[in-house]
């Protein structure tokens, strides 16, 4: 059984910047696809990041430039830079066995999420 915890959200003028953690346990996670989710209210899930291995990092084209995933061990991090106020989302980090997906359902285990929130 996979735990995630994230954390680093928080409130930010459009421009700012903020640095998402989610720490992972429980599991060999070495084997996973991590990946980063958002959700609006009302709003469908949309994919932001994803990596499973070295070269197979993706990025949603929305983000791609100023948003970037990275791993650590049991860590798996979203840099958020240039925020704007779209980007205002319950933020969520997902883990799945083998090759990333944008799909949702490809995801086993999911965080809490945390909320950011993006003024202009």
């Amino acid at each position: 059984q996979v735990t995630l915890v994230e954390t680093g959200g928080g409130s930010v003028q459009a421009g700012g910047s903020l640095y998402l953690s989610c720490r992972a346990s429980g599991a060999d996670y070495a084997r996973f696809c991590m990946a980063w989710f958002r959700q609006r209210p009302g709003k469908e899930r949309q994919g932001v990041a994803n990596f499973y291995r070295v070269g197979s990092l993706a990025y949603a084209g929305s983000v791609k430039g100023r948003f970037h995933l990275s791993r650590d061990n049991a860590k798996t991090f979203l840099r958020m830079n240039n925020l704007k106020s779209e980007d205002s989302s319950v933020y969520y980090c997902a883990a799945g066995p083998g090759v990333c997906s944008w799909r949702g359902q490809a995801f086993s285990y999911w965080g809490r999420g945390t909320q950011v929130t993006v003024s202009s």
